[in-house]
């Protein structure tokens, strides 16, 4: 009976800190402007000031971002992002999976509308390339009030928005695109902007 006892107890020490080890909450977010080593490195050491962050992983070409945080600290998003922003960087988009498999969007990439009666719709095309691409170009239509259900198709490049033309225009939609980084019809996003996007949102200009 003895040893029924020690080897029931050896059991439980040993399934307790594999359950606990999963009791972590997994962070991904995508970062604009991470240009070169340099750039991570300095994404990390500011997130090094969460303690228990672990898994640190960064892709300079895409510009993901993920990490593990222990889940009874209940790390938001927000405050994510603004640690993203006290690097020096730019949050474009992000999402939680918590310990208990719950799943957490960060707010502000596309806003929607709650009825499209008075709306207007517009298509055009904006130079892009990647999924990187696609978050900024989303979340710099956000920024604008009025603004609605906007998408972009990385394939064909077209951009599809509805707008309340009382508050907004297509022409103001498309200066705010191209102040991004992004080329449309109407206005070219400026040299300087362009050349300091990521390498991997190098696309083709329009012409």
């Amino acid at each position: 009976m003895k040893y029924i006892i020690v080897i029931m107890a050896a059991v439980l020490l040993g399934v307790a800190p594999a359950h606990a080890q999963k009791e972590r909450d997994q962070f991904m977010v995508q970062v604009d402007g991470l240009g070169c080593p340099f750039c991570a490195y300095g994404l990390e050491k500011k997130f090094k000031e969460f303690k228990g962050i672990k898994d640190v992983k960064i892709d300079i070409e895409t510009g993901d971002f993920s990490f593990s945080y222990p889940s009874e600290k209940a790390l938001t998003l927000e405050a994510v992002e603004q640690q993203v922003i006290k690097a020096g960087y730019t949050p474009m988009s992000g999402k939680v999976t918590r310990a208990d498999g719950s799943v957490q969007e960060m707010n502000g990439t596309v806003a929607v509308a709650e009825g499209d009666a008075a709306l207007t719709n517009a298509s055009f095309k904006v130079g892009g390339k990647c999924g990187m691409c696609e978050n900024r170009i989303l979340k710099a239509v956000s920024t604008i009030e009025g603004a609605f259900d906007a998408s972009w198709d990385q394939d064909s490049k077209q951009f599809m928005v509805k707008y309340d033309a009382s508050k907004t225009s297509e022409k103001e939609i498309q200066q705010t695109i191209a102040k991004a980084g992004h080329d449309t019809p109407m206005f070219k996003a400026k040299d300087d902007v362009y050349t300091n996007l990521p390498p991997c949102c190098n696309y083709e200009r329009l012409q």
